[in-house]
């Protein structure tokens, strides 16, 4: 194909998700609050200044800002996955024989145990996950740890290492928790020496990722086990509803209850200043930022997810159904065209540079996850468009971090150079409104709204076709020569076909050809425009195809001669030269071979009409 875009113009541009991660990271870089953990003296040495966000969708797109690839150790956040673990080996009845579910309100270090049975309140405190790893199958301590490690490599997508220093320090300086493993020793949680079990649970706490490895992590959650980078499962997805409905309920501590409340995803934070969220079906985040609160959760990180949450409308109690693909059709400009009838010239311009125009018909909910999986769906092919055209007639809803994905689409759009149609875009008030706010007085200029799909898309080939020819002056008058019905005419058949046509002139909105009347002739548009219109049972009109000068219609009557099924209305002031059909009928004996020619071309080009149809039927189908 060949293109009518420069490549120059055409460097790579980064995704609006991943500008809305960067514009956090400035916004909460600043953000001084907060102290780093000390009480195990490796995590001390942590730099303040580290931030780094990540975001994974369950179709695979990683968005990444900040320091999202600087190591860190992954402390509590490690206690959903190994509970994930534990609930494999065993089952839910017997690991809620050891485990709790219920939120304590209490420290994540709290020796909180149930006063009779001594078992702990829930996975995510530490008397919880050290009896979490008590459950974890293997023979020997190695072989659990080896175990552990796998298992995180398939969520996290890569092999994880352990910080050994980092394992050394918790392990000097772990004596409540060993006191905790005793306890659970005492109460028949833990069967056996206790000390390699709270060994193991320090060294689940060292093992070093990134804030990539977090969001991937928090995405083979969300994505029922699956990871959805390699696509390898971590987990069987029947255990992942109970990781996530304790994360939920307990995953932040003391402040589970208004987390959930205010950000409305299951999470769970680390005091190495790690935070992952998961929001089911759609998506996982991480954040990494030292500098701790009162109660143990990044300072940043809990800002980040906060704003997150507000923006992409992301709490999990606000869902509407996502139901089929948001993507209905996608096509382009060379198999989909509009009726608007073109010139030979034109339908081979649009055959080999309609690609450049993109079409995505849209349906259902446009939410975050929907919206940027249509949008990074576009930035895959942005060097190969000049054109996007959004029908937008079968959303049924949208909402606001719908609204400012497309803004941010169509904003780079603009400045590449690129154009954007909405169909059916002042259907969505909501989308109107926020775009008037946020593009203020550039609205008007990029805001273009049909709606009819079928005129959006003319406008579209009618802006490549400027580019790929020619244009014909303004009042252009068509010549017999230019008809396609006259092809292969001789000057003198040419001239005689002239002698038998009547020039007739039509007012702009007059009817030339009404519904129901008898056939009388073949018209030649030689200026102006024309439409023909069908009414439907509705009552409203839908346009049937776009004559322009140089075209001919009414054809045909020239073969079945019955009454006229649609009309046709002068769009521009316009003028027909029509031949009668009795002249028609008189050629045979005066000028048979100008009969037969005008017969082969009009055959030809019912042809052409027909494959197009066929061509453009398979696009739909």
């Amino acid at each position: 194909m060949q293109t009518l875009i420069n490549p120059e113009t055409q460097a790579r541009v980064t995704s609006p998700v991943t500008d809305y991660l960067h514009q956090l990271y400035q916004e909460f870089a600043p953000v001084k609050e907060g102290r780093v953990a000390t009480y195990i003296p490796e995590l001390s040495k942590a730099n303040p200044d580290w931030f780094g966000i990540c975001l994974v969708t369950t179709g695979g797109a990683v968005y990444e800002a900040g320091d999202s690839r600087q190591p860190f150790t992954i402390q509590s956040i490690s206690k959903p996955f190994v509970y994930g673990l534990a609930l494999e080996d065993h089952d839910r009845t017997t690991v809620l024989s050891k485990v709790g579910v219920e939120p304590t309100g209490d420290a994540f270090n709290s020796i909180s145990l149930d006063p009779g049975t001594g078992r702990p309140r829930n996975p995510m405190i530490n008397a919880g996950a050290i009896a979490s790893a008590g459950l974890i199958q293997g023979k020997t301590p190695a072989a659990r740890l080896k175990r552990l490690m796998e298992t995180f490599g398939l969520y996290a997508g890569r092999d994880l290492t352990l910080d050994e220093e980092v394992y050394r320090s918790e392990s000097s300086t772990g004596h409540r928790n060993r006191a905790i493993g005793h306890m659970l020793r005492n109460f028949d949680i833990l069967g056996g020496d206790p000390n390699p079990v709270v060994e193991l649970y320090f060294q689940q706490c060292s093992i070093s990722v990134t804030c990539r490895d977090l969001g991937l992590m928090a995405a083979t959650l969300a994505n029922r086990g699956v990871n959805p980078v390699t696509g390898k499962q971590a987990i069987r997805g029947e255990y992942v509803e109970s990781v996530l409905s304790v994360m939920g309920s307990c995953g932040m501590y003391d402040y589970a209850g208004e987390w959930i409340y205010r950000i409305g995803m299951p999470a769970k934070s680390g005091v190495a200043g790690g935070i992952i969220a998961v929001l089911p079906g759609q998506l996982g985040i991480g954040v990494f930022s030292p500098p701790l609160d009162a109660r143990g959760n990044s300072v940043r990180g809990i800002g980040v997810c906060d704003a997150i949450s507000r923006h992409l409308d992301l709490h999990l109690f606000n869902r509407p159904s996502v139901g089929r693909s948001v993507v209905r059709l996608r096509t382009n400009g060379a198999e989909l065209n509009s009726s608007r009838v073109r010139t030979q010239e034109e339908s081979q311009a649009l055959r080999e540079f309609g690609p450049h125009i993109r079409i995505y018909q849209l349906q259902g909910n446009l939410m975050f996850s929907t919206t940027e999986s249509v949008v990074r769906e576009i930035m895959a092919e942005w060097s190969t468009f000049r054109y996007l055209l959004l029908n937008c007639k079968r959303v049924l809803t949208l909402n606001e971090s719908a609204c400012r994905m497309l803004c941010q689409l169509l904003q780079k759009c603009d400045s590449a150079g690129k154009q954007v149609v909405f169909v059916h875009g002042d259907g969505l008030p909501l989308l109107r409104r926020y775009l008037k706010a946020k593009l203020g007085t550039r609205y008007e200029a990029l805001y273009r709204a049909y709606d009819d799909d079928d005129l959006a898309l003319e406008w579209c080939e009618n802006r490549l076709l400027e580019s790929a020819l020619q244009s014909r002056p303004g009042g252009f008058e068509a010549r017999l020569e230019d008809y396609e019905l006259f092809a292969r005419f001789t000057p003198e058949e040419i001239s005689a076909t002239r002698a038998l046509l009547q020039r007739q002139n039509y007012a702009r909105g007059q009817t030339i050809i009404e519904v129901g009347e008898e056939a009388g002739h073949l018209y030649f548009l030689a200026q102006g425009e024309v439409s023909v219109m069908l009414a439907l049972n509705s009552g409203m009109k839908r346009r049937l195809a776009t004559f322009s000068a140089g075209m001919a219609f009414g054809e045909m009557a020239v073969i079945d001669r019955a009454p006229r099924s649609a009309r046709i209305i002068a769009d521009t002031e316009a003028a027909c030269d029509l031949l009668s059909l009795k002249d028609f009928d008189a050629l045979s004996e005066q000028h048979p071979e100008i009969k037969i020619k005008l017969l082969e071309n009009l055959s030809l080009g019912l042809c052409h009409k027909l494959r197009k149809a066929n061509r453009e039927r398979s696009v739909f189908d």
